[in-house]
């Protein structure tokens, strides 16, 4: 893991810039302006951050399990994932406030163009019967969200090494004024979205 970072950070030393991010500056963005009809190249909708959550449900009484979803949850963003905590007691699941219940991670730059990449090209064409992701999952101000039922979709996680299978959650935050920008964004970013009939069923 370290000799990823170390790789990430001499790409970023040499001027890198994500092959994704590349796309989206020079076909994407020129295509959603005219598309869109927006006046300037500065209100074409961009992607601002990714956030990666990983729910432990046993974290509050298994240290192990909490610092294994860091760990994937780590390799899987390329950055350093940190706990998240209950932000208010609930008695009826026996939970205190800031009791451990998982693990986060909030990408931007050149990590987030690059999770995103993995995410479009590798991870989720690696679902058994994947018929694409649902259209009705933007949330009205232009940012979506998609859950993964099994973290091993993703290549860098060793199927091995892995003491529980887990889901994630994957937020995508855009800024798009509106759900239908956001969906032109991310479909031409590759965001297998599927046909508008499933939208509404």
């Amino acid at each position: 893991m370290a000799a990823a970072k170390t790789k990430t950070a001499a790409k970023a030393a040499k001027g890198y810039r994500p092959r994704l991010k590349e796309r989206y500056e020079s076909e994407l963005r020129p295509q959603l302006q005219q598309e869109l009809a927006l006046d300037s190249v500065m209100q074409v909708p961009r992607v601002s951050k990714i956030t990666l959550n990983m729910g432990v449900g046993e974290a509050k009484t298994d240290a192990k399990a909490l610092d294994g979803a860091i760990e994937e949850l780590t390799t899987i963003a390329g950055q350093r994932a940190q706990v998240r905590r209950a932000r208010k007691s609930i008695a009826a699941f026996k939970l205190r406030e800031g009791m451990p219940i998982g693990a986060r991670v909030t990408l931007r730059g050149a990590r987030m163009w690059e999770f995103l990449d993995r995410l479009v090209s590798i991870a989720l064409p690696r679902i058994r019967d994947f018929r694409g992701l649902s259209p009705g999952s933007f949330d009205g101000r232009g940012n979506y969200s998609l859950g993964i039922r099994e973290q091993i979709i993703f290549p860098e996680i060793n199927y091995d090494d892995v003491a529980q299978v887990r889901g994630l959650d994957v937020a995508i935050t855009t800024t798009a004024e509106t759900d239908e920008q956001a969906l032109a964004l991310l479909r031409g970013l590759g965001l297998p979205l599927a046909a508008e009939s499933r939208r509404e069923q």
